[in-house]
This record gives structure tokens, C-alpha cells and sequence, in this order.
């Protein structure tokens, strides 16, 4: 029995990855590299470099790797970029997550997890947000995942397959061994960022907003680490396996830092007291969320190991320093995200 990821060398992808391999499970790759890097995914692992709307390429790689589950991560996920190109988020997230269901279809496969997010919520009537509350997304970015989720909902219920949506909250950190991080140049998120300019990487850090009605005027996220979100996904398998039907999952700690916060953690473990700059709002952002994480904690034999946002900025600092070393120290040029 193997496991097709699709997007499998990009950042969750490639720790997904590493952990189906560490607990002993046959992993085939599918990924493009727009975002990815083969250099993160373990050595074993069958990568075939192409796009997952690909249907001959998805069919071909099912039948010749006996393929019974897949773990869909292919997808653009910035939503400043999804503001300014929607059609191509579209493109990227939903007409390609319908052609890779269609092969899924057409080879048998019941087992399907999905990579959503938070975007899908909006700005939540209620903080900690279940996964009930209603879907109004913000952004391009969010309504590509939504529409996903509705058709991947409609296909199971034609199709005897059972999937297991999982809606990230903000993601951070890196592999705690080494193997893997968040390796692609001018990503967005907010710690990488940070570790960034940590590094003289970055001129400074740009705060978007600081008079939201917050105890600090910035946003408030609920981050998880890479590696607990990872083994959210193989349990989520597991689950899937052992006859557990259709659900959508929450993934985060349930609890919030704000931007500020965040920023300061970083400085705290880098010893680093580099420059932050206050810009307005941007279009799209979400003032608060943080997740309600009663469904995943009962419904997964789930246990998060870095529940602590020094830990998770600390992570995303070794690897920053690896890739940094990698370049032969040299900084690229400073920009804001």
C-alpha cells in the first residue's frame, strides 16, 4: 500500500513526507518544484517532477506504485499574491484539485486528505473558531480552498472514497532533525521572515496593521509547528484506514500570539534585536484566528510534541542558519513581506 503526496517537496509536504517514511509507509511524490526542492525529501522516496492536474501522469503513477491513499498538498497558498491574481489561484488550488480527483476516481482510490486552511473562516463570529462556524473567506486564496473542500464533499459522496479535510492555522518551525524546513526565497510567513532578517537576511520586519482592536493592535494567529502538523496527516491516515468516515480538522494549538509577540520570540532566541517597521493593514487579513482543537484532539490518535512558540521560532532559526551557511553566508537582498 502506498501513499501518493502530492506537493511532497514543498515545506508541510516534505515533513509529511519524512514522517510516513519514519513510521514505515511506502511514499510516491508528485511535484512541479515551483515551490518544492527534491534536496528535502528522503532518498527512498520515487519523486515524479510534474504537475498533479496531470491526469495521465496521477493515473500512471497509481498504477505503477499500487497507490490506495493520497495526501494533497499541491496548491498556492499567499494571499497578498491571490489578491492580485485570483484566476491563477484558481487554477493552481481548485481545477487541479478537480483533475486529480478525477484520476483518483477513475483508479479506485478511497482514501483522500486534503491540505485546507483557516482562510476559509474568515474573520470568525467566535475565537477559538470550530469547525462549524460559518465559511465567509477573505481572499481568492480562501475561497479556492472552500470550493475545494465542497468538491472533494460532493465526489465522496458519489464515490466510495472517505477523506479527511485538514484546515492549517499558521504554520512555522522546521524539522527538529534537520532534514527539512521552509526553504523558498521571499516566502511570507511571518517567522520566516523574522528568522530572516534574525539572520541580515532582511533590512527589517513589516508589521501590516497595529490598530486592530487587539491587546497590541496587531493580528493574532495560532501557530503550529510543521513536524506536529505533519504527524496530524499520518494520523489522519490511520484514521482513514481503521474505517473512520468523512471529517474536517482543525490544525493548530488553540491558542494565540499576536504578530508582536511573535516577532519578539524570535528576537528573544536569535539575541538578535533586528528592525521592525509599521505598515497599514493589507487587504484580506484576518484580525484573529486561532483554532478550536477539541475535534482533532478526540476524532486522531494526535498529541502535539512543540506546543511552544520558542521552540518553533528556535527550529525556524537552525534551519534559516543552514540555508544561510549553504549560500556561503551572502544575504539576499532585503524586501519587504
Amino acid at each position: 500500500m502506498t501513499v501518493l503526496v502530492t506537493g511532497g517537496a514543498g515545506y508541510i509536504g516534505s515533513h509529511t513526507v519524512h514522517a510516513l517514511v519514519d513510521a514505515g509507509e511506502s511514499v510516491v511524490v508528485i511535484d512541479n518544484l515551483s515551490t518544492g526542492f527534491s534536496s528535502l525529501l528522503p532518498r527512498t522516496v520515487p519523486l515524479f517532477i510534474g504537475d498533479a492536474g496531470d491526469e495521465n501522469l496521477v493515473e500512471n503513477v497509481i498504477a505503477q506504485h499500487r497507490v490506495e491513499s493520497i495526501i494533497h498538498f499541491a496548491g498556492s497558498v499567499v494571499v497578498p499574491d491571490s489578491m492580485r491574481d485570483p484566476l491563477g489561484y484558481y487554477r493552481n488550488n481548485t481545477m487541479t484539485t478537480r483533475s486529480l480527483l478525477n484520476a483518483a476516481v477513475k483508479a479506485g482510490i478511497n482514501s483522500f486528505i486534503f491540505s485546507s486552511t483557516a482562510a476559509v473562516y474568515g474573520n470568525p463570529d467566535q475565537v477559538p473558531v470550530p469547525e462549524y462556524a460559518p465559511t465567509r473567506p477573505m481572499s481568492p486564496y480562501g475561497s479556492s480552498k472552500l470550493m475545494t473542500e465542497i468538491m472533494l464533499h460532493d465526489t465522496a459522496s458519489a464515490h466510495d472514497m472517505k477523506y479527511v479535510v485538514l484546515r492549517y492555522f499558521n504554520v512555522a518551525g522546521a524539522d527538529p532533525e534537520g532534514r527539512c524546513g521552509l526553504s523558498t526565497v521571499g516566502a511570507t510567513h511571518l517567522l520566516k521572515i523574522a528568522v530572516e532578517a534574525a539572520t541580515g537576511q532582511r533590512a527589517k520586519v513589516d508589521v501590516y496593521g497595529t490598530d486592530y482592536p487587539t491587546p497590541d493592535g496587531s493580528c493574532i494567529r495560532d501557530f503550529i509547528h510543521v513536524s506536529d502538523l505533519a504527524d496530524a496527516h499520518r494520523a489522519a491516515l490511520t484514521y482513514l484506514r481503521d474505517g473512520g468516515g468523512s471529517i474536517t480538522l482543525n490544525c493548530g494549538y488553540g491558542r494565540g500570539y499576536s504578530v508582536k509577540e511573535t516577532i519578539e520570540a524570535v528576537r528573544r532566541v536569535s539575541m538578535r534585536n533586528f528592525a521592525v517597521s509599521y505598515a497599514p493593514r493589507r487587504p484580506g487579513d484576518i484580525m484573529t484566528m486561532v483554532a478550536d482543537t477539541s475535534r482533532i484532539r478526540s476524532v486522531l490518535d494526535w498529541t502535539p510534541h512543540y506546543d511552544n512558540l520558542e521552540t518553533i521560532a528556535g527550529h525556524a532559526l537552525t534551519w534559516e542558519k543552514r540555508l544561510f551557511s549553504e549560500r556561503g553566508g551572502h544575504p539576499q537582498q532585503a524586501e519587504s513581506a
